[in-house]
């Protein structure tokens, strides 16, 4: 079992090292803190594609949504653990190279108990959210699960099938390409995958469900113990409050966008 924990603790700290290493060289115009960011993102699309497979896999060879087993599931999540822990360092280290960018050199002049600090009060959200997948999630799918469930892990693995997508629009940004058509596309797949890996996804696993149970959708959550309900709930929060975020966001782009055009008009 911990043989996929040890996997992961080499694989994406090497694979972000190869990506720094070869945008720095490539790259030569770029600061550190585009290297450090652009690398930080391909590492979390290449575990995001990587745990998207894996759900599409295990939701694919499970019928039987309670008692099927698929040796995939333990084995991605402590994979996917090692990847979580190396995640919070690389922000970090996107962050406090951003800084220094920015002109707070004073304060980032080297790593110490503030500038964590400062990262912690800017990306409270993501880290709680990673720490909460390697503290409460994995144990759960690990020790508590008596087996059962293997179904609904691989559907929670498909939620990353839209981080790909996020993590190729920084990109963009990153390139100065923010206004390209490309971008607008990539918009379009984000909110579109998001909309449903994410938040599509909580009805169709209680659908799924009630199928085999024979149970309408409605009633599903009332045949369910409380502690599966609230835990869905705790997931499916975080999402609807970030897929808000990308909704105010493309409307921003796109008022800028049209704004834009008119003035090419007038012009």
């Amino acid at each position: 079992m911990l043989t996929a924990l040890a996997y992961g603790a080499v694989f994406f700290p090497g694979l972000f090292f190869s990506f720094r290493k070869g945008l720095g060289s490539t790259f030569t115009h770029w600061t550190e803190a585009d290297v450090v960011a652009v690398s930080e993102r391909l590492v979390s699309a290449v575990h995001a594609s990587l745990a998207a497979a894996a759900g599409v896999v295990v939701v694919s060879s499970c019928k039987d949504v309670m008692t099927d087993r698929h040796w995939l599931v333990d084995g991605f999540v402590l994979f996917g653990a090692a990847y979580m822990t190396h995640d919070i360092y690389a922000m970090y280290l996107s962050h406090y190279h951003t800084q220094r960018v920015r002109g707070h050199g004073g304060a980032f002049t080297g790593h110490s108990l503030w500038t964590v600090k400062a990262f912690l009060h800017k990306d409270w959200m993501l880290v709680l959210h990673h720490l909460v997948l390697l503290l409460i999630f994995m144990p759960i799918t690990l020790f508590f699960r008596r087996g059962l469930g293997d179904f609904f892990i691989g559907c929670i693995f498909t939620t990353e099938f839209s981080t790909p997508f996020v993590s190729f629009g920084k990109i963009l940004i990153q390139l100065g390409l923010d206004d390209s058509r490309l971008h607008r596309i990539n918009g379009v797949m984000v909110l579109v995958s998001f909309l449903c890996c994410r938040i599509l996804l909580f009805p169709f696993m209680y659908w799924t469900y009630g199928r085999q149970y024979d149970i309408p959708l409605h009633s599903v959550a009332f045949h369910l113990p409380l502690h599966c309900n609230l835990g869905n709930l705790a997931l499916l929060a975080p999402q609807v409050y970030w897929f808000i975020l990308l909704l105010r966001k493309a409307h921003r782009l796109y008022r800028r966008h049209k704004t834009g055009t008119k003035r090419t008009k007038t012009e």
